[in-house]
Parts: C-alpha cells; structure tokens; sequence
C-alpha cells in the first residue's frame, strides 16, 4: 500500500528530527578526538608527545568502555518506554558531559584529578553515546520508507559523520584565528561549549518526535528484557557482534586514527591533517546515501559482503601508502578510497542490524551488539595502533585491521538474503 504525501513528509521531517541530535551526540563526542592533540599536556604532562597521545586515546577508549552499558541502559529503557524518551535522555547526558569537559582546569591546577575528572566526564559521554546509536538506528528504521529504507537509514550515518566533518571544522577555523600556544591555552575549550549549546537545541527537536512504537509493544513482556533477547535471538546478536567488531575498527581508523597517523607517522602539520580530514569526511558524508540507495537494489547481504572483502584486500596497501606519503592530494585520495569501501558498511550499519531484531527487543538488540563490539574494537582502536608504534611494530596494526574484515566477511555470510523483521512492523 503507497503512503499519502502527508504519511512520507511525516515520516521524513522524523529522520531529520532523529538525525539532528544525532548529529549533535556526535560532534560532542568527537571533539575530544580531534581536540587531543591540543590538550593532552594540560592533562598528561610528559615530554613524550606519543605518550601523551597515548593517555589521551586511553581516556577514549575508556569512553568507549561504557557503551554496552549505555546500550543496555538505552535499549531497555527505548524498548519499554519508547524510542523518543530514549533519544531525549541521551542527548542531556552528552551534553553534561561536554560542559564538564569545557571547564575543566588542567594538572598544573588541580593535580591528580585532572586527569581523573577527564576520564568521569568521557564514562558519561560514553554512556550517553552507547544509548543514542542503538535507538535512532532503531527509530530512523522505523520510520524510514518501505523500498527507500537503505536511502533513507544511510541519514544515520551522514549526521554521525556530519558531526565528526563539524567537529574538524571547527577546530581548523580557530586554527586560523589562534596560534597554536593559545589553543593549547584555551582555544581547544571552545568546540566543547559550542557541542554543549548545540545539544539544548537538538533536546528542543526531539521532543517533538513522534513515538515508532505501540503501547501493547512497550508493555509486552519481552519488551527490553536482555532474558528474551539471548533466549530467541542469540545467533542474530552474535552475527551483529561479529561484523560490528570489524566494521568499527576500520572506520575509527580511517577517521578519528587518521588524523593523528598523518601527523605522528607520515610528518604531516597539524594544521595540514586538519584539512585533509575535513575535505575527506565531506566526501565520505555525502557518500552514504548513494551506498545506502545502492544497497536498495543489490540487497544488503551483498553490500555487507562488498565491504568485507574489500576491506580485506586493501587496508594493508593504503595503509603501507600512506605511512610513507608526502603530497596532501594523495593522502586525501588514499583515505577517501578506504572510506568508499567502508561505506558498504556504514550507509546501512543501523538498519542492517535493526532488521535481524523483532520491535520488543529491537533497541537493545541493536544497541548492546554494536556497542559492545564498539567498545572492543573501535574505541581502541588508536590505543592499540599507538602502542604498537611505540612497541616498533606499526605494520601489526594493518594486518589487524585486515584480519577483522575477514571476520567481518565471514559473519555477513550469515545474513538472511532477506529483513528477517521489518517488513512485517511497517
């Protein structure tokens, strides 16, 4: 049955709602990513700037630890009390987080507990965080339409990403206003404060959402129960583990990784890897619902199966490229191209993982499997390439990336050739 023009538009101005606070949980979270390299000596202090690097992704990765626990947290709460309410909570939180973040003295002020507070203010962005990709995934499936859902689900992935390519750009326009002391100073504060506004805004649009799920779903029994999930759907939770865990890596090391690869291994300026990654993240952005129409027609078990062998094949040659790079234009080719194939991926990551789950347990579902993989190997991911640097084994880390999108091909091969759900909600 065709939707009326008032139904589509309805369903539309809700995945621009979602998208919204999406856009803005993600900025939050990735200024600190892209803002390390700036602060990490008011809160690390150390003569070794990979060192530094390395306590500060450590703080990273240590955001990512709470993630299943926020996936969980969200899921139920998404699962039994609406996808809406859910999506409210989580953008508070991040916003918390940021404001802490941007006021926080450093160690030369307060000792011991900068560093110690730091890491608090990240385990609560991380939560929050944790809970926001599992329920707009869930809710932007919802509402997307029947036979546009890859198009219309990819919007996920353009404001997540929209969030990294602001986070960026705002850091590489007060390059251009600040030296490089004053951001060290203070200037590195400022992206925080602005993600902090923006998420009051995004609490305003989400409110206005209209709920996907039914009262007699949010009441069910099985609704958000973790016993229900493991008991009926254990083989669709451990096939979502499986190529989420390969698919989070590679895109924490094409994107938030790569910036500091760039400077640390392949020379580059700061100021340089700045621009790079912000003409770069456009490109991947725009990127997604193309990925996301295409995998309307080819399926979405053959775009998961393009992505995996493709990853497999070519991380170890871009890899090895770019460690020994000089021009900008060929680093920015390079990484556009790895982030072409990683985009099989990321245009239909929510929806992917939304369709192996019944409505009662589709938030949590979704959001404990991708985040407890996310948390393994995504938020670790800069951790693990760091040290390996450190330890004299960088070509380790490549070949630990391409082990992964094996791992990734091989669970995609489990994917039914057909929404096992979803098409049965609409």
């Amino acid at each position: 049955m065709p939707y009326t023009a008032e139904e589509r538009n309805k369903r539309i101005i809700a995945i621009v709602g979602a998208s919204s606070g999406n856009l803005v949980e993600w900025f939050d979270f990735y200024v600190y990513a892209f803002c390390a390299i700036y602060f990490a000596p008011a809160f690390f202090p150390s003569d070794n700037p990979t060192v530094q690097l390395v306590n500060t992704a450590g703080v990273f990765a240590a955001g990512f630890l709470m993630r299943p626990i926020g996936g969980w947290l969200f899921g139920r709460v998404a699962d039994k009390h609406g996808r809406k309410n859910s999506m409210v909570i989580s953008v508070l939180m991040m916003c918390a987080g940021s404001l802490v973040i941007a006021f926080l003295p450093g160690y030369a002020t307060i000792g011991a507990w900068a560093p110690v507070l730091l890491l608090l203010a990240r385990l609560f962005q991380g939560l929050s965080v944790g809970g926001e990709y599992g329920t707009t995934a869930t809710y932007m499936s919802e509402v997307a339409l029947r036979g546009q859902r890859g198009f219309f689900a990819s919007f996920q992935y353009v404001t997540l990403i929209g969030g990294q390519l602001l986070a960026v750009l705002v850091l590489v326009i007060i390059q251009q206003f600040l030296t490089e002391p004053e951001i060290k100073a203070w200037g590195w504060r400022v992206p925080f404060v602005i993600g902090a506004i923006a998420a009051l805004i995004s609490l305003f649009l989400r409110r206005a959402l209209k709920e996907t799920t039914s009262k007699e779903n949010r009441e069910d029994k099985d609704a958000g129960s973790m016993r229900a999930l493991f008991r009926d759907h254990k083989a669709a939770f451990i096939t979502v583990l499986g190529y989420t865990a390969g698919g989070s890596l590679i895109f924490y090391t094409f994107t938030t990784y790569m910036q500091k690869y760039l400077v640390n291994t392949t020379g580059m300026t700061a100021k340089t890897a700045s621009f790079i990654m912000t003409a770069v993240l456009f490109l991947y952005m725009c990127m997604q619902p193309f990925f996301g129409m295409l995998s309307d027609r080819i399926g979405r078990r053959n775009s998961m199966l393009w992505f995996g062998a493709l990853g497999a094949v070519f991380t170890v040659p871009i890899l090895l490229a770019l460690k020994t790079v000089t021009s900008p234009f060929l680093a920015f080719v390079l990484i556009t191209l790895a982030l072409a194939i990683v985009s099989f991926y990321t245009s239909i990551s929510g929806l992917v993982k939304a369709e192996m789950f019944p409505v009662q347990v589709r938030a949590l579902g979704v959001g404990l499997a991708y985040a407890v993989a996310n948390a393994v190997f995504g938020g670790s991911a800069e951790y693990v390439a760091l040290n390996l640097k450190l330890a004299g084994m960088e070509n380790a880390f490549y070949w630990y990336v391409t082990v992964m999108m094996v791992v990734a091909f091989l669970f995609s091969l489990r994917l039914p050739k057909q929404a096992a759900y979803l098409h049965s909600d609409h």
